[in-house]
């Protein structure tokens, strides 16, 4: 029997993933316009953290 058939006989498993697709979707769009909106230099600054000592 495969995975599909016993998620088939849970009532109510589209929820999940609907749930998972909006918070996915959500974050998505957050971090889109977060970039979109950033300072270029606090992106600058970011971006050399690693390099730096």
């Amino acid at each position: 029997m495969k995975f599909i058939n016993y998620l088939e006989k849970i009532t109510g498993v589209d929820i999940y993933a609907l749930s998972s697709f909006s918070i996915f979707f959500v974050f998505f769009m957050l971090m889109l316009l977060w970039v979109w909106k950033a300072d270029k230099k606090m992106i600058d600054e970011i971006s050399r953290i690693p390099l730096e000592n």
